[in-house]
């Protein structure tokens, strides 16, 4: 099954390398004898489906995460395979596509309003009257 994430971008299912293994947590004896775990693994190095850009722009923002250009997620939230499955291939859909979403705008530095600062300035008049009032008379 073909995992789309973007308009732009289908990873095909050849592409997708899928591991099992017992997993651990709810399920008693049969967490024991089943492989429910799924481990869902995609290189981006090798991809067919990416432009270079989009390559460029994953291993750079995906970097501490690949292990030889590839890169993996688990799920075992599940005692089903097939449930564990879905939530794998969700969970990589939005790992890429976080990975290749544009950056932010960066924030613009603003002026403070005179407002703001007759407000700051005061408040810190009423703080300061306040601790002179706590002091001890002074003996003069």
């Amino acid at each position: 099954m073909d995992l789309d994430v973007a308009p732009t971008l289908m990873i095909p299912a050849t592409e997708l390398a899928w591991r099992f293994s017992r997993s651990s947590g709810p399920g008693g004896q049969h967490v024991n004898t089943s492989e429910s775990r799924v481990e869902l693994s995609w290189n981006i190095a090798d991809s067919l489906a990416l432009s270079e850009a989009q390559r460029q722009m994953l291993l750079t923002r995906l970097g501490r995460r690949l292990v030889n250009g590839a890169v993996t997620v688990a799920a075992s939230e599940q005692r089903s395979q097939l449930r564990n499955r879905e939530i794998a291939l969700e969970k990589l859909a939005v790992l890429v596509a976080a990975g290749l979403a544009p950056d932010a705008t960066p924030r613009r530095a603003t002026k403070r309003t005179r407002g703001s600062d007759r407000r700051r300035l005061a408040a810190k008049q009423q703080r300061s009257a306040t601790k002179k009032q706590r002091q001890r008379p002074s003996a003069e």
